[in-house]
């Protein structure tokens, strides 16, 4: 077994899974404290990797794409302090997380762990019900059905509506963008025969986000993401047509993507393996 404890968590590898908890430190977000203690099969990793600096490191978990709904609903947008799958690392353990790195890597090269995409979520992300207020409103979630309820803040036609409940089954999909800046941020959900979507200021199957960088209302999205069907499920069943509508890759955002897998690979995120892989993934795209 190998274990790593750190002020903002505790990382602890048996073999055949990770065990994640959170520390109790100021750096620890409120989403993360909230999602609390994570268990991560040995399956749903792709890698890890451990990146040195002169007074802290960092490690770093990848997991499978399709692997956890709590990335999947998020799409990369959590920031540090809410992200379950990276540990600050004080400079007198970096002998530790080295030896953490090694037994993992071990462990995937030995069960022959790949790190392509898999078809069904292996977290089961977060428990409910769930309760979240924020920005115009509040979210709750059975498990079963989504209530949105309103304050006082919120657009007056979108409130003279009342509160709303949405049946899961009812739900197409899930959207969670935070605020960035001045850009307000939104939980919205699609709803089968909804009309076209407005803006979430005003739209009854949304909630507003302004400035709420910290709030875990992004748990509420994961938990509702973990219980809709799985994206390679909703690729399989798209018709031709659509896949072949799919826009193509915008040139100058692989080429972004290009420069900072090799910024990753000069500061040794990614080994030369990974580097190659993914440098040749992106090229494809091209």
């Amino acid at each position: 077994m190998a274990e790593i404890i750190q002020r903002n968590g505790t990382w602890t590898f048996d073999g055949e899974a990770l065990l994640l908890v959170p520390g109790r430190d100021k750096s620890v977000g409120p989403l993360r404290r909230t999602l609390g203690e994570l268990t991560v099969p040995l399956a749903a990793l792709a890698g890890v990797s451990f990146e040195q600096g002169r007074k802290s490191g960092r490690l770093r978990l990848r997991l499978r794409e399709g692997a956890d709904p709590l990335l999947q609903a998020t799409g990369g947008r959590l920031v540090d302090s809410a992200d379950p799958y990276q540990l600050t690392v004080e400079s007198d353990r970096y002998g530790v997380a080295e030896y953490f790195v090694d037994e993992i890597r071990g462990a995937l090269l030995l069960n022959e762990v790949p790190a392509t995409a898999v078809d069904r979520y292996l977290l089961p992300g977060p428990a409910v019900p769930l309760s979240v207020s924020a920005g115009d409103g509040t979210v709750s979630f059975d498990g079963e059905r989504v209530h949105l309820e309103w304050n006082w803040k919120t657009e007056e036609a979108k409130a003279a509506a009342g509160a709303r409940t949405l049946d899961l089954a009812d739900i197409r999909s899930v959207e969670w963008h935070p605020a960035v800046g001045l850009e307000s941020g939104h939980l919205r959900f699609t709803v089968r025969g909804a009309p076209t979507k407005v803006p979430p200021k005003y739209d009854p199957n949304a909630v507003e986000l302004w400035g709420f960088k910290k709030d875990p209302m992004a748990l509420v999205a994961a938990a509702v993401q973990a219980r809709l069907a799985h994206p390679s499920a909703t690729a399989a069943d798209a018709p031709p047509k659509q896949l072949a509508a799919a826009p193509a890759p915008d040139h100058d955002a692989l080429l972004r993507r290009l420069r900072e897998l090799g910024d990753l690979h000069r500061t040794g995120v990614l080994t030369d393996e990974e580097f190659t892989l993914a440098k040749q993934a992106v090229l494809r795209g091209m």
